[in-house]
């Protein structure tokens, strides 16, 4: 059962209890760090992070967490026993003893000293261990895509939104100085109406062949299984757990996704300020012509891009243009958009400061930049466009129905079924 979430938090309970119990006792010395002096941070006030999954990727991001004061990381759950333990020694260099290994994640998140969780699996697992999370009143920082499907972006949005967890997508560039910048030019209309915006995806085919099948190590050293989770069984195959899974449709949701998830989001905060989803979507060779009420074209295409960097974005208005991407670059159609010219430093790869976001949304409760409400938005664009190229044809969608417009084949890939005993509800 979900563990029900009351208005006293732990560190209110222990701040309350302290204050009804004074005691007079002899002087005694407490280090300044139990205190939150000389700029250390008081336990009382630390956030409590676990990991689940942490991979190449996550490890980077990891590093950002802990590099702020205010985390403390305690727990590490992977199903590869050499994660674990690389995590947890590295873990241990800078906390010091005293950070656990799990294998399976529900044991770690059933512990109540937790406050949020980093997950950084393969995409398989995004949507599931989100809603474990939350479930067991963790906050969360997904790496991205969050979802498989349509009907994970709406399960994901609707569990965040009944449990009152912050959640925070890894889209990180919607904490990076340059996309923000591209986007205000939008929203103060310094480029005019916008006619199209432009992302920058992969192309979107994926695989439904196996691996050959290889000798199932120890479940110790790897618990195939559950590294499968949801996912249809298929024999073990070390390529797959060294991330080579990609490519393949049971694990991955093709290249619309694998880049959109950054750039349709940022395209869909642009043009709609997160308020809207596309009507129609017509695929071409290698993507989607998106349409949205209004007339507002969303192109997502791999091809013929200014070299500012991977995942560009391009934005488009009656009275110019701004392009930019990953080098932290711009690029605009006049010298007058010129004269908005900024100097950026941080790449679009870097995720401190979305991680610092987080951390504080974790503090004030407030919604984070990349929260699960906008992120289902813009992910299940990304979807609809890759079910419509999967198709070979132009389809309606109805953004309140959250469902495609007279098409029975196209609403039956809305969702994949999930592997016993794996579930969404």
């Amino acid at each position: 059962m979900p563990r029900q979430q009351s208005g006293v938090t732990r560190r209110r309970f222990l701040s309350t209890a302290a204050k009804a119990s004074v005691v007079l006792a002899a002087p005694a010395v407490v280090p300044a760090r139990a205190l939150g002096l000389d700029g250390n941070v008081a336990p009382s006030e630390r956030i409590t992070l676990a990991g689940l999954g942490i991979g190449p990727r996550g490890s980077y991001v990891l590093g950002c967490f802990m590099e702020e004061p205010v985390v403390q990381f305690v727990a590490i759950a992977d199903v590869r026993r050499d994660r674990r333990e690389a995590t947890r020694q590295r873990a241990e260099q800078k906390y010091g003893p005293g950070v656990s290994m799990y294998r399976d994640f529900r044991e770690m998140l059933a512990r109540e000293d937790i406050d949020a969780v980093l997950i950084a699996t393969g995409d398989r697992w995004h949507t599931p261990a989100s809603v474990c999370a939350a479930r067991a009143g963790k906050d969360v920082y997904c790496e991205k895509p969050c979802s498989m499907t349509i009907a994970e972006s709406q399960a994901l949005a609707e569990t965040f939104r009944r449990y009152g967890r912050i959640y925070q997508a890894g889209t990180q560039r919607r904490s990076v100085a340059n996309f923000i910048f591209a986007t205000e030019l939008c929203h103060t209309g310094k480029l005019g109406k916008l006619t199209a915006v432009h992302a920058n995806t992969l192309h979107p085919a994926t695989s439904h062949d196996w691996l050959p099948a290889e000798t199932e190590p120890p479940r110790d050293v790897v618990d195939w299984d559950l590294w499968l989770g949801p996912t249809p069984w298929r024999p073990f195959n070390q390529r797959y757990v060294d991330g080579g899974w990609r490519g393949f449709f049971d694990f991955h949701g093709g290249g619309i996704l694998e880049w959109g998830a950054h750039t349709v989001d940022l395209c869909n905060w642009a043009g709609t300020n997160d308020a809207k989803m596309p009507i129609l979507y017509e695929p071409t060779p290698s993507g989607c012509i998106a349409t949205y009420d209004d007339g507002l074209k969303l192109v997502m295409r791999d091809q013929d891009w200014m070299g500012l960097g991977t995942c560009s974005v391009r934005y488009e208005g009656e009275d110019g243009w701004v392009e930019t991407g990953d080098t932290g670059r711009l690029e605009f159609s006049s010298g007058r958009l010129r004269g908005q010219q900024r100097q950026f430093q941080e790449e679009g790869t870097s995720a401190v400061s979305h991680v610092k976001n987080f951390l504080e949304c974790v503090k004030t409760r407030e919604p984070a930049h990349s929260n699960a409400e906008v992120v289902a938005r813009s992910h299940i664009i990304c979807h609809a466009a890759y079910i419509a190229w999967q198709l070979g044809r132009t389809l309606e969608f109805d953004p309140v129905k959250v469902e495609f417009v007279g098409d029975a084949e196209a609403n039956r890939m809305r969702s994949r079924a999930l592997r016993d005993p794996w579930q969404l509800i």
